[in-house]
């Protein structure tokens, strides 16, 4: 690992990306690495952009800023690179990890490539829900966990029994499905 690893989660308000970030700092945590989530939104609104961070680093950590670019960008909602300079947000050598079925038009070539999880399918399967917006930050995370190459699948699955108490089973099952179904994208 670099002295740090970054995360940038973009997605939209009342998709988990900031409860992601939560559960990916615990898997770190649990690792025995430093980490932070740190949460950046504007209007507190559901649907509009929501940003969080995960900032790892194998010793302490003194900057709380916001990360500018991350070694992965974890992209909830593909509809925002219309609205977010997405490509800004990772770092050359870094991946993008898109909820999407194949690769997002504009953004090939990005650093080592995209990665593609369905972790809407994956929600829907799995009626994974909240007010009946899908939640696709589980699968998100199984999906980040895997192509950081930081965690093992029950890293990420005990750091979610630590964030979640409702729909517990759902949530370990959606975070195993966006491990298990992420791949490269093909461009």
């Amino acid at each position: 690992m670099p002295e740090t690893f970054d995360v940038v989660w973009l997605g939209r308000g009342g998709q988990g990306g900031v409860t992601a970030a939560l559960i990916l700092a615990q898997a770190a945590m649990s690792k025995g690495y430093y980490a932070l989530a740190i949460p950046f939104f504007g209007a507190e609104r559901r649907g509009a952009p929501v940003f969080a961070y995960n900032r790892l680093s194998k010793s302490t950590i003194y900057s709380r800023a916001r990360v500018r670019a991350g070694d992965v960008l974890a992209l909830l909602d593909p509809s925002l690179t219309g609205v977010v300079d997405v490509r800004s947000l990772v770092k050359p050598g870094g991946v993008l990890v898109v909820n999407s079925r194949g690769s997002v038009p504009g953004l090939e070539g990005l650093g080592r490539g995209q990665y593609c999880v369905d972790a809407l399918e994956i929600a829907e399967e799995l009626d994974l829900k909240v007010a009946g917006i899908p939640l696709v930050n589980m699968p998100m995370v199984g999906a980040v966990g895997r192509v950081s190459g930081l965690f093992e699948l029950h890293d990420l699955l005990e750091a979610t029994k630590a964030q979640i108490k409702a729909m517990l089973e759902s949530n370990l099952r959606a975070v195993e499905e966006g491990w298990r179904r992420v791949e490269k994208c093909r461009c």
